[in-house]
């Protein structure tokens, strides 16, 4: 994805676009717009970037990063989420659909022999998938069946709770 990528798509997901994003980060939109072309050696930082991932409800950031650094950002369920097997059926059909949409395109991609980038990129970003959804499948199991992280997530909470986070 690329961060400039991710910080053109977390403004185009919020309400107002450009506009909408620099007065939601108190900035001008062409404050914003220097920083995300890297005008005169400007640059998003850090906070920013998160800043602007909560604002947009996306993870188009940390997927960014995460690809940036050689992996796969794998979101979880939130904490306080009362989970079932529902949602674990759920997800064992989401992961049965990104390794089906996976093989689909590893067939298609080595029909002629060769492997070219556009092919590999879109091979990358459907493993990827595939990758996440096993860890999140992973991470609602053992938030359902193993005691230890039931316990864990509640310390969790306690935790965040006393810091007075959302």
């Amino acid at each position: 994805m690329g961060l400039r990528n991710a910080y053109q798509a977390m403004i185009k997901a919020f309400p107002g676009g450009w506009s909408g994003m620099a007065g939601a980060l108190e900035t001008s939109k062409a404050s914003l717009e220097n920083r995300v072309y890297e005008v005169k050696g400007q640059a998003v930082q850090i906070e920013m970037a998160f800043a602007m991932q909560r604002l947009s409800g996306t993870t188009h950031f940390a997927q960014a990063v995460a690809e940036l650094s050689g992996g796969t950002f794998v979101p979880m369920p939130p904490l306080d989420a009362e989970l079932t097997n529902d949602e674990l059926l759920q997800k064992f059909q989401e992961m049965y659909e990104a390794v089906g949409n996976f093989t689909a395109l590893h067939r298609e991609s080595i029909e002629d022999g060769v492997i070219d980038s556009n092919e590999r990129a879109d091979l990358m970003r459907s493993g990827s998938e595939v990758t996440s959804q096993v860890q999140q499948l992973l991470a609602l199991s053992f938030r359902i069946y193993c005691r230890d992280e039931k316990q864990g997530n509640a310390a969790m909470r306690k935790v965040r709770d006393l810091a007075g986070r959302d």
